[in-house]
């Protein structure tokens, strides 16, 4: 097995991450993940950068020798994003509510913005 398959999973069984969500998080599709994770195609030097990056590493994290993982280290990319299969119709609806309050949040934000730089400027004058 190659220095960097294992690592990686072996980042995965500890960190409980499903390869499903390095696909949508790394552009690669699942079933070439899949082939490169159980080493029946070669990995690219592009694949492994998409990997770690999905896995919030650098490349070189994974080339090491010996790598140390621990269960509670925050990635933040793995905060942020996360696949849990389908949304129920409910689960839709929210995430649609919630994305509509944070446009509306924005645009306030952003007339605020304007408006203090309205401000100093008209003062400046």
């Amino acid at each position: 097995m190659s220095k960097f398959i294992d690592n990686v999973n072996e980042y995965l069984a500890v960190k409980k991450i499903k390869r499903t969500y390095i696909s949508l998080k790394s552009g690669i599709e699942a079933n070439k993940l899949s082939r490169i994770l159980n080493e029946v195609q070669e990995a690219t030097t592009s694949d492994m950068e998409k990997i770690a990056y999905a896995l919030g590493e650098k490349i070189e994290f994974f080339i090491g020798d010996n790598i140390s993982i621990s269960n509670n280290k925050s990635v933040e990319s793995l905060n942020v994003a996360f696949y849990a299969g389908e949304p129920k119709a409910e689960q839709q609806e929210f995430a649609l509510k919630l994305i509509d309050f944070l446009e509306n949040l924005d645009a306030v934000l952003g007339v605020e913005k304007r408006l203090s730089t309205t401000n100093l400027s008209m003062r400046s004058d």
